[in-house]
């Protein structure tokens, strides 16, 4: 495969997984070395990446790809070394800043085979390990997600206030840091049987 000079644009991709995720260390590390940036937020495992998927098909030959580290733009190896592929044929670059890597050549298209092996063999050691934990609880009888705001002897508690108009909803909601409507539906998880007239569901309305 011949091997490429990029003399277009270097443009830089960003892909963070959560609203509050830092982005200052790729900010920094491509903003450098960047004409322009794109950034997307979606999962490392989302199948859509509109973002990406522009990108790539807006760079021109000369132009360059450029990313923070593997896993900031691909789902696994095999994605990685096929865009790669497909770059290189259409006369594009793609550097890899915290390899200090550029496929385009062959030594770096070499080491960055390698790499993109070794980071889909963490991801899916990853989830793997991740599984048998979650596994290992269940069989335990460990209650698995978010723990209850309130215990059993606190709902009773606070449905008998309510019954009794001891105090408002939503006055007790905050006092309890919830929302009103999530302490309603624990109080009803407790009970063994729904009636008509709800009390609970009356002051929602007031």
């Amino acid at each position: 495969m011949k091997e490429n000079s990029h003399d277009g644009r270097k443009i830089g991709y960003l892909r963070v997984s959560r609203e509050n995720q830092c982005l200052d260390r790729q900010i920094d590390g491509l903003s450098a070395i960047c004409d322009e940036m794109r950034l997307e937020r979606v999962s490392a495992a989302s199948r859509s990446r509109p973002v990406f998927e522009k990108l790539i098909s807006d760079l021109r030959r000369g132009d360059c790809l450029v990313v923070w580290d593997i896993d900031r733009a691909f789902r696994s190896s095999f994605d990685a070394l096929k865009c790669s592929d497909d770059l290189l044929e259409r006369g594009i670059g793609f550097q890899i800043v915290a390899m200090n890597l550029d496929t385009s050549t062959r030594h770096g298209r070499l080491v960055y085979s390698i790499m993109a092996a070794i980071a889909q063999h963490e991801r899916e050691h990853l989830v793997e390990r991740t599984r048998e934990g979650l596994a290992a609880a269940r069989a335990r009888g460990a209650r698995l997600g978010r723990p209850p705001k309130l215990c059993d002897t606190e709902l009773l508690e606070a449905k008998r206030k309510l019954e009794q108009d001891e105090i408002s909803l939503s006055d007790l909601a905050a006092k309890k840091n919830m929302h009103p409507w999530s302490l309603v539906r624990a109080i009803r998880r407790l009970e063994t049987s729904s009636a008509s007239g709800d009390p609970l569901a009356d002051s929602l309305k007031s």
